[in-house]
Formats: C-alpha cells, structure tokens, sequence
C-alpha cells in the first residue's frame, strides 16, 4: 500500500511539473505575439503609426529586466534615424531596412529547457518584391522567452546573418554601447598623437 501511495505521490508531482513546463510553453508565446503583432503592423502598409516594439511600456512588460537594461543602455547612442530615439537603423526582426508585407506568419514554443523557451517566428518578408526562390524564403526569428515576476517575458532575440549565423540582439546591444564607448578615446587618441 505504501509503494503504491509513493507512486501516485511521485506521479502526481510529475504531472504538476510537467503541466507547469507546458503551462510556460503556452505562455511563452504571449509576449512574442506582441512583437510579432507590431511588427506585422508595421510592415502591412497603409496609414498606421509605426509601432515601437522597445517602448518604455513594451520594455517593462514583455522583456526581461536584464534586455530592458541592455537596451536602455544601447538607446544613449541613437542610430541615424527619424526618431533619434533607437540604437537600430533597421526592423531588429525582419532583420532589414526594407521587407513587404509579412506572410505566413507562424509562432511556435518549442519544449523548455534549463528554465528557457525558446519561441520560434517563422514568415516571409520578400514576397511582394517576385517569386524568385529567394523572395520566397522563409525567416526564422528565435526568442528566448523566460519566467520574471511570474510571468513569461522575451530575454533575447536571436536572428540569423545572410550567412545562416545566429546573432543574439542582446549581444549586438551590447557591442553597440563598447564601440561607442571606445570612440571618444580613439578620437582622443588620433587629436593628441604621441
């Protein structure tokens, strides 16, 4: 009797853990679907704002503390663009300055592992531009979604170079802040030569 009641106990604890890991996988896509919403948006064309996926709101409820806090930093070196706000000069999920109107648009979470889910955004972003093979390819976007003050939340944004490298937008954020902190001292340096 005690084998069976520490087997339904045992049971019981792997159906809690298990329906939590899949209750976060579910939940996993919510702030993903958020992004890609804006961003659908904002590619469809016609007279709609533009939508920033890194407003202060954006910032404080579907990324993690440490992305907001990369990004914020990234954000004192604005990138050439109209709004003199964003470190980008170009869509961080198309990956581009130009892309059409996004199609086939699909979000997937994947199993998670070692307290990540991985959420996958799969589209086509060069269709309006001809059938070539190449406008018809898909784009793979890959966020890292992670649990924060009990909810899921985006902790990074992973694309993929022309050559199929992964680029982690945490990492570019960061490269971006060391380059621009280097440059005042190389300007320095290239003013007062030794």
């Amino acid at each position: 009797m005690q084998k069976f009641a520490a087997s339904a106990i045992a049971f019981t604890l792997f159906q809690f853990s298990f329906g939590a890991h899949m209750a976060l996988a579910a939940d996993a896509t919510t702030p993903v679907k958020a992004i890609m919403d804006a961003t659908v948006s904002n590619w469809a064309g016609g007279d709609s704002d533009w939508q920033d996926i890194f407003g202060e709101d954006k910032l404080k409820d579907i990324y993690s503390k440490d992305f907001g806090a990369k990004y914020e930093a990234a954000a004192q070196f604005p990138a050439a663009d109209e709004d003199g706000i964003s470190p980008f000069d170009y869509d961080v999920i198309v990956n581009a300055q130009d892309a059409c109107p996004l199609e086939d648009v699909k979000i997937a979470a994947q199993p998670p592992k070692n307290n990540v889910t991985e959420v996958l955004a799969t589209f086509k972003k060069l269709t309006c531009m001809g059938s070539d093979a190449d406008y018809q390819k898909v784009t793979t976007v890959r966020f890292e979604v992670i649990e924060e003050g009990g909810r899921p939340v985006v902790d990074d944004i992973v694309t993929n170079d022309d050559n199929g490298n992964p680029s982690s937008l945490k990492s570019v954020m960061v490269d971006l802040v060391k380059q621009q902190q280097q440059q005042p001292s190389d300007q320095q340096k290239s003013a007062n030569p030794q």
